[in-house]
């Protein structure tokens, strides 16, 4: 969430480039430029447990492509992708051939092609094909959400149905009881500071992350269960010129209960995914400079995508569901750190493993918070209209 010196992997809308002209064909200086990746192979495996896919590239000579993976899109053009993307994948001309994860489709035909992000934040789809899914495979129920409500929540932010406690998935804590947790029945200023963060190059402002956000604590409300993070459009004006908007973070870093995470905790949190553009909320760790985690990032302009990423250890992938996932909806949310693997959860069920994990020292504070987008990977806010994006709870166990 916090970048100063580096740029960080952003799924991005696709951009605009000056034009040459090639062989009576019109390209841009980037493509001209940068090697170019082709698909050689693309094949797909279904068994009773789901349906995993293989895609093999190469390249006019060697690059490095910032993802890859493989999307899929049913009948009606939504997005299906296969899970665990490859991040910073170095294709050459002998080849790369990246497996994707498993997951379960309903009996259907759909459309498969391998895909990638170059360092330019331009996505590039390959050669499809047509994806096949027999009746004869069962698709896996998706385990319900905790508590999900049957209704859209009042604008108050209360959930129509009380969320379910002490469920979690199987295995990722020794008990069911959290060891720290927050219902959200008020605003406990022991345990969260809203006012400042170091992971913020100004403590309120960070406008070299490509952010608009100043932070202020009355952007913070609780009421009925429910945490509402607003944003709205403000009169500070940023170093880079760009108008600010005033929005809401909770941090555990600088309160009184100092409270950290560690290796080996699970942390869950259900959150109702915001609907309007540059909206960009998260969930995430951070201590010294360092230590991020992050849980979740969102962005409705990727509407059915969760971005999933160790920056500890160097793993992340870009989680596709156009069932759990879209805006406005509500969405269980679970992060195991693992020394040698942190996984992440939706609705219980395991999405990613990135086998680096945190190490078996790490630690770091917790950070809940809505950013808003500046415009240069996603887009930024237009109009005036308050943006808002709701937690009913956030839960950690050991």
């Amino acid at each position: 969430m916090r970048r100063t010196l580096s740029t960080p992997a952003r799924i991005a809308a696709l951009t605009a480039a000056p034009a040459l002209l090639l062989g009576g064909v019109a390209v841009t200086q980037a493509q001209a430029a940068t090697p170019r990746v082709t698909e050689t192979g693309l094949t797909a495996t279904t068994t009773a447990s789901g349906t995993s896919a293989k895609v093999t590239v190469k390249a006019s000579s060697c690059v490095t492509v910032r993802a890859l993976g493989v999307a899929v899109r049913d009948a009606h053009g939504n997005n299906l992708d296969f899970p665990q993307w490859r991040s910073n994948a170095r294709v050459c001309a002998g080849g790369l051939t990246f497996a994707a994860g498993s997951r379960q489709f309903p009996a259907g035909s759909y459309t498969m092609f391998g895909a990638y992000l170059d360092t330019a934040g331009t996505w590039h789809n390959l050669t499809s094909k047509t994806l096949t899914v027999g009746s004869a495979v069962a698709p896996k129920p998706a385990p319900a959400p905790s508590g999900t409500p049957s209704s859209t929540p009042t604008p108050s932010g209360t959930p129509s149905t009380p969320a379910a406690t002490g469920s979690i998935p199987a295995g990722v804590a020794s008990s069911n009881t959290p060891i720290w947790s927050d219902e959200f029945n008020s605003l406990n200023t022991s345990r969260w500071v809203s006012n400042t963060t170091s992971s913020y190059q100004y403590g309120d402002h960070n406008p070299n992350d490509n952010k608009l956000d100043w932070l202020d604590p009355n952007d913070v409300s609780v009421a009925n269960g429910v945490a509402t993070f607003t944003a709205q459009p403000s009169s500070h004006t940023l170093e880079n010129g760009q108008k600010a908007w005033t929005t809401g973070l909770l941090t555990t870093e600088g309160s009184s209960e100092g409270f950290q995470v560690k290796t080996g905790d699970y942390v869950e949190a259900r959150v109702k995914l915001p609907t309007q553009q540059g909206a960009w909320p998260a969930l995430w760790t951070w201590k010294n400079g360092n230590g991020e985690i992050d849980s979740f990032e969102y962005h409705p302009d990727n509407p059915n995508l969760l971005e999933l990423s160790n920056h500890v250890n160097s793993g992340s992938d870009y989680y596709t569901d156009a069932n759990a996932i879209k805006p406005g909806q509500w969405v269980t949310i679970g992060t195991k750190y693992g020394a040698n693997s942190v996984d992440w959860y939706v609705n219980g069920q395991k999405v990613y493993s990135d086998n680096t994990g945190v190490g078996a020292n790490w630690s770091a504070y917790l950070i809940l918070n809505l950013s808003l987008s500046a415009g240069q990977y996603h887009p930024a806010p237009s109009g005036s209209t308050p943006i808002t994006f709701a937690v009913d709870y956030l839960r950690v166990y050991h």
